[in-house]
């Protein structure tokens, strides 16, 4: 999931200039349609009930059969389309192996249904799995005590803590049965598909170990959310480490990525449209929250804040109904990681609301 930082108020100084950046395979195909973007590998775009209403999939001619790149999330209608492109597309071979470059429901939640369906075999990075086989189990739980305290912390009013004991476990529910067994995809491995070598390249902070694949003969990246053109993957903590700093994770990722990524591959990422220019957005990514940092920081010298008081430093939008959950996450992220770097420290009220303020 992923939730745009672009013009969030800039009380420090002006923003980064955008990157330009070149789209140049034209119109996006429709639902249940495919577009080739290279010998081989194959654009499937399916809609979302968000208001992010796409997301990008990738087809791959894999021999006597076919691999699947991320599935799409589990509704009737995304069924529909994938039962439309098998019937049309995969000219009577099988999908033999789906990849899922991490474990959000738009990614894998699919992935059990068309595994089932066809025999084939999920890989994943190991800690991608593992955490959603986690969250699968959750539906159906009551929301956890550690849960309510942590939102509290941040400044949850009592009808946003209910609402959040009313969706905790929704998960599951956009996630279609999971495999009980898969192949570990890791940082460095090589995978051949269509006889070509595709290395995989892992990433952390959008979710613990993303996995985005590199084709270099064909200049192609696959970059699922770890780069995305025109939004900033969404980076937040969770209650489950209420200290943990993704933010330091997804900076240090976005680094690695400009080395090891070269500049001139097309990037084919899960939401917007492929481009070319993956340096400029990735140093763009770093600057923009870099910035972040410094607005949030600006704002503490002010005074004292909790965490939702600090949305207005972060985001261009309004912040309600679903979205409090994930720019919560985001500002938590934004002061964890200035915390660990010296930066801010955190105190708490006897009603165990947090407050953050310079150190």
């Amino acid at each position: 999931m992923s939730m745009s930082m672009d013009g969030a108020e800039d009380v420090v100084s002006d923003r980064p200039a955008k990157p330009q950046l070149a789209y140049p395979l034209g119109d996006p195909p429709a639902g249940g349609e495919v577009k080739q973007v290279a010998p081989g590998v194959h654009w499937v775009r399916m809609p979302l009930p968000f208001a992010l209403q796409w997301i990008n999939l990738w087809l791959l001619e894999d021999g006597d059969g076919w691999t699947i790149v991320d599935t799409g999330i589990a509704t009737e209608q995304t069924r529909e389309h994938w039962r439309a492109i098998f019937d049309t597309v995969l000219g009577g071979k099988p999908v033999t192996r789906v990849i899922c470059t991490h474990m959000h429901p738009d990614h894998m939640g699919l992935a059990g249904w068309i595994c089932r369906k066809f025999g084939a075999q999920l890989w994943m990075s190991r800690l991608e799995y593992i955490t959603g086989r986690m969250l699968v189990a959750d539906t159906g739980r009551e929301a956890p005590e550690e849960g309510v305290t942590f939102y509290r912390a941040a400044g949850w009013d009592e009808d946003s803590l209910d609402s959040y004991r009313v969706r905790f476990g929704g998960f599951g529910k956009a996630v279609s049965r999971m495999p009980d067994a898969y192949r570990r995809l890791s940082d460095g491995d090589v995978i051949e598909i269509g006889g070509r070598p595709w290395r995989v390249i892992t990433g952390n902070g959008h979710c613990p170990e993303h996995a985005c694949l590199l084709q270099e003969e064909l200049k192609l990246f696959i970059s699922g959310d770890q780069v995305l053109p025109r939004i900033s993957s969404n980076v937040s903590v969770f209650p489950t480490e209420p200290d943990g700093d993704p933010l330091t994770d997804w900076i240090e990722s976005c680094k690695k990525l400009l080395r090891e990524v070269p500049d001139d591959v097309l990037t084919l990422p899960a939401h917007n449209e492929p481009f070319l220019g993956v340096h400029d957005r990735l140093n763009n990514l770093i600057e923009g929250h870099e910035r972040a940092l410094s607005r949030v920081l600006h704002r503490l010298k002010q005074g004292p804040k909790r965490s939702v008081d600090l949305f207005v430093a972060l985001f261009a939008r309004k912040i309600g109904g679903d979205m409090i959950g994930m720019a919560t996450g985001e500002s938590l992220a934004h002061l964890n990681c200035l915390i660990a770097r010296g930066l801010a420290k955190r105190t708490l009220d006897a009603q165990g609301v947090a407050y953050y303020e310079p150190a």
